[in-house]
């Protein structure tokens, strides 16, 4: 659970394993089926209210995975980067917070 820098591109990235790689998979899972749904309602010609609240739904489920990897990002990368002496993740936050609460 550690944030690096791919040696090949020098991205960013985490390495997930375990009950949260699977409960962040399994979220987007179900979201992938619920636009997929969505796609197929509007293929059919389904009522636009009824599009409109499973599109609401997404929104939901889109924020609340937002929630669940936003406090695994706090529980470890942040956290790490402050017992290190640092703050540069917690600066991070702060501007993805901002985008996140336009």
């Amino acid at each position: 659970m550690t944030d690096n820098k791919c040696p090949m591109c020098g991205e960013r990235s985490k390495h997930r394993e375990g009950e949260e790689y699977k409960k962040l998979i399994n979220r987007l899972n179900r979201i992938e089926g619920q636009i997929r749904g969505v796609k197929k309602m509007v293929e059919e010609d389904r009522y636009c209210i009824d599009i409109i609240n499973q599109v609401s739904a997404i929104s939901s489920a889109l924020n609340s995975f937002n929630k669940v990897l936003l406090a695994d990002h706090i529980q470890s990368c942040v956290v790490q980067d402050v017992e290190a002496g640092g703050s540069d993740k917690i600066d991070e936050l702060c501007e993805t917070l901002q985008k996140l609460m336009k």
